[in-house]
């Protein structure tokens, strides 16, 4: 995880992910990157920092998360219902609790597990086009705790909810090309593939079913 923010921050994790590239080139790399976000940016040079930095990622990364501060701040504020998000406590707590949830199937034994190889081949439709939203669920205030289900319905709610995205976007003007789903607790698989068909027929708009392949040009077919 590292931050494309502030003044060197940027270019330290980027020169760390280029180093880590050229000693294992043949490894997955997924990274956890906090962008900059309008609203919440007081230095200047924070757009040329993580312009610049996005070409590394580009370039050394097999897989990005993308996080804002835009977004943690929303979540820390709208559905946590904390006053005064703190930056080291509140927000580095969403950011480690995604990263548990992303790579718990890594480091904790299930029916269907896969690793980072597996999470890329069938999330990347193509190379450089590696950048992933991510949500989180379940997300409830300390006060609403013991009124709030969670159910394998509620937390599927939740995780396609705008309120839990990690990063700030319009997800209404834009598609899905390719989505992943992780649960982690005591349920069962029937359940949850009951829960991913509801989720693709309600959400069968924005969901780009086939990706379009053109040929080069001197070229008729291509396999």
């Amino acid at each position: 995880c590292h931050s494309l923010g502030g003044g060197t921050r940027s270019g330290m994790g980027t020169l760390l992910i280029s180093k880590i590239r050229e000693e294992y080139p043949d490894r997955i790399m997924l990274t956890f990157s906090v962008f900059r976000s309008p609203k919440v940016s007081d230095i200047v040079v924070e757009p040329y920092n993580a312009t610049l930095s996005v070409h590394q990622l580009v370039e050394n990364a097999d897989e990005c998360m993308v996080l804002n501060n835009e977004a943690l701040y929303d979540i820390c504020l709208r559905t946590l219902k904390l006053t005064t998000p703190a930056v080291i406590g509140d927000l580095n707590h969403l950011i480690s609790g995604t990263m548990s949830g992303v790579t718990c199937c890594l480091r904790f034994p299930g029916q269907l597990n896969s690793d980072l190889r597996k999470l890329v081949v069938n999330l990347i439709p193509f190379p450089r086009l590696h950048f992933a939203m991510v949500g989180f669920a379940p997300l409830t205030s300390r006060g609403s705790q013991q009124y709030q289900s969670l159910s394998v319905p509620e937390i599927t709610h939740q995780m396609w909810d705008d309120r839990n995205m990690m990063c700030a976007a319009d997800l209404r003007h834009g598609r899905y090309l390719t989505t992943s789903t992780m649960f982690r607790g005591k349920m069962s698989a029937k359940e949850v593939d009951e829960q991913m068909i509801n989720v693709q027929n309600k959400n069968s708009s924005y969901i780009q079913e086939v990706l379009y392949i053109v040929a080069p040009r001197r070229l008729l077919f291509t396999f």
